[in-house]
């Protein structure tokens, strides 16, 4: 069995009153696959895609949909990743490591610093205090 990493693309759309907007919030997710074959790993990618899909009707006559659209990329890891990694980008970039403050972002905006819960509320001590 290969290992394979897929990027799906979900979209959330409300509907109210018979229209829904244009502008959508969508979801990147990737996910592990195994499969003996990139049109096995494929197929796997869409049917989990269609798995993840939900409507939820609200009493005031509108909806909420989260829609599966489609596979983005579809990624061989074996052999050229190693055995914790789940997605790889080759990208050509001009002087990455002087520029590196237009590609990395502060920490405290990456997603699960950002949204972790905050500890305690009190004041923190520490050794020396």
């Amino acid at each position: 069995m290969n290992r394979y990493s897929a990027k799906l693309l979900f979209r959330w759309r409300v509907v109210g009153g018979g229209s829904s907007c244009r502008r959508r919030l969508c979801e990147e997710r990737i996910i592990i696959i195994t499969a003996n074959s990139a049109a096995q790993a494929l197929a796997k990618a869409k049917r989990t895609g269609r798995a993840g899909q939900w409507d939820s009707r609200h009493g005031y006559g509108s909806r909420t949909a989260f829609e599966f659209i489609g596979v983005m990329e579809l990624l061989k890891l074996d052999p050229v990743c190693e055995e914790d990694e789940v997605w790889f980008e080759i990208k050509e970039r001009l002087l990455p490591m002087e520029r590196a403050d237009r590609f990395i972002p502060p920490e405290h905006f990456l997603e699960a610093i950002r949204n972790e819960p905050k500890r305690g509320r009190g004041r923190q001590i520490t050794k020396g205090n």
